[in-house]
């Protein structure tokens, strides 16, 4: 008879909870079987494991019961990570190598039949787990590049079954990642590319100083899509510990992660067949949603009425709260989801309503018809609504004078949301209603404006909140302590639904 243990790590949302793998060794009939609530990918192990071993060159204890525990039992355990700590501890269990390394050290990773390391999903939080833990990871060479954004650790990286085993005998050196790992970031799109549009411009980096959801409306080809795009880049850079969430939630997604976009702003942009799982996250095991893999970054819809109006609704709840919590009968898991949203539509079905030339052929009921594919209470929650026109001919002229770049407008972004951090700890947006109260105080005159406002436009008492919030913000660009009624007045223009009459004053 023989025992081992070996340390692994599995995936539970954005987490990566310690598991003990322990190989058990008796005599009988063969058999082998894999205990701990382990899923089909799990169980399917112990036939990958096998052909791995004895194409390895190790003997496969076909003569012994072998009985594999993955604790904790009451954790669901999923996917083909398991694949290398339980070989090792076939292996360790049939005294065909010393176990001398098993005590301080984690391993991941899934065995091709020919015993050759495949990446596995949810490195990089079980690298920081392990980190934490104070263990030495082992983990394949593919997942490398992830491993490295962390910079500290013992990690140590491998191609096969075999060099892990010569590695426990003391035979070969694993080699740690490297910062050469790391592929060259792609260039972001910049701003300056943008022709004309300076009041969605304007917008663009109201919405970017104060962290404001934003919906841009105009007829196809007006540069709506374009606009969005070049959020990302006038967003203040992330911080260590924001890069680490956004790189951990791609890790655990079905894609992965790509080391290339460390540090850049998420930006993800589903089309409108997506459904509501798609959106938010689930499926049976838990897997994040467009709204988490934005996290820190900006999601963007597209042709919004075109999403299913139960779809768009399901993001009211990640809008307010920064976070979404997928439920299952097994488990559940939390997902951070703290993003922006801009999205895009066209003011009427044909895309032409508004236009000078006259040539929307859209009736009223039928333009009605279109808007309400939002929902009140999902527009309601956007701060930004602005129309983006069919521009003049002459802006696409060659020679023309460029825009700001997306360098420019971010130094601009960066100042401002650092005074807003130092005001309040968070930027303006995210002010609750004694922020709001405390920061966005109105003289007499400009309250006139505001309450005209709210009775021209029907606003709610949230949309007010909103629109004092946006005014907040675009006093602090101007370096402004007081909310003057300009400030205001462009606050309420920018916050002008498709639905609104553009020509009113205040």
């Amino acid at each position: 008879m023989g025992l081992a243990r070996v340390y692994s790590r599995a995936c539970a949302g954005v987490e990566a909870p310690q598991i003990t793998i322990e190989a058990h060794l008796s005599g009988g009939l063969p058999k082998v079987q894999i205990v701990g609530m382990p899923k089909k990918a799990v169980t399917e192990a112990r036939d990958r494991v096998r052909a791995a071993l004895m194409t390895s060159g190790f003997h496969w204890p076909s003569e012994r019961i072998i009985t594999v525990a993955l604790a904790p039992a009451e954790l669901p355990k999923d996917g083909g990570c398991f694949d290398l700590p339980i070989a090792l501890g076939v292996i360790a269990a049939s005294r065909q190598v010393k176990a001398t390394r098993l005590e301080d050290t984690e391993f991941l990773g899934e065995l091709s039949l020919s015993g050759a390391l495949r990446p596995v999903r949810g490195a990089l939080p079980a690298a920081i787990r392990a980190r934490d833990a104070g263990r030495t990871l082992v983990l394949p060479r593919a997942n490398a590049a992830e491993v490295a954004l962390l910079g500290s650790g013992r990690f140590l990286c491998a191609d096969s079954l075999a060099e892990v085993v010569s590695w426990m005998g003391g035979k070969l050196a694993l080699i740690p990642p490297s910062p050469g790992d790391l592929p060259d970031p792609s260039p972001m799109p910049d701003l300056a590319d943008v022709v004309g549009q300076h009041r969605a411009r304007r917008a663009l980096e109201v919405a970017a100083a104060g962290g404001h959801n934003l919906l841009f409306s105009g007829p196809p080809g007006t540069g709506k899509t374009m606009l969005a795009s070049r959020l990302p880049g006038i967003l203040p850079l992330m911080s260590e510990e924001e890069a680490l969430q956004t790189a951990a939630i791609h890790s655990v997604s079905r894609r992965g992660l790509d080391p290339g976009e460390w540090r850049r702003r998420p930006f993800r942009a589903p089309h409108h067949t997506a459904s509501a799982v798609a959106l938010v996250g689930g499926g049976p095991t838990p897997r994040p949603g467009e709204v988490s893999l934005a996290h820190n970054g900006v999601l963007f819809l597209d042709e919004l009425p075109e999403f299913n109006r139960h779809v768009l609704d399901v993001l009211r709840e990640p809008l307010e709260s920064g976070h979404i919590m997928i439920s299952r009968a097994a488990q559940q898991a939390e997902f951070p989801a703290d993003f922006q949203l801009v999205c895009a539509m066209n003011p009427c079905p044909c895309g032409r309503g508004g236009e000078p030339s006259g040539q929307c052929s859209c009736s009223g009921d039928q333009v009605q018809r279109y808007r309400n594919r939002v929902s009140g209470p999902l527009l309601d929650r956007i701060d930004l609504q602005v129309s983006v026109p069919r521009p003049n001919a002459d802006v696409l002229r060659p020679g023309g004078e460029p825009g700001e770049t997306s360098e420019r407008v971010r130094e601009r972004v960066v100042t401002t949301r650092a005074l807003q951090l130092d005001r309040a700890a968070v930027v303006n947006a995210r002010l609750d209603n004694a922020g709001v109260a405390r920061w966005c105080e109105l003289a007499a005159p400009s309250w006139q404006c505001l309450r005209r406002a709210a009775r021209r436009f029907d606003l709610s008492p949230r949309g007010c909140h909103r629109i004092l919030k946006v005014a907040r913000t675009v006093a602090d660009l101007d370096r402004s302590d007081r909310i003057d009624e300009a400030h205001l007045a462009e606050a309420i223009a920018l916050r002008r639904s498709p639905g609104m009459d553009n020509g009113a004053r205040f």
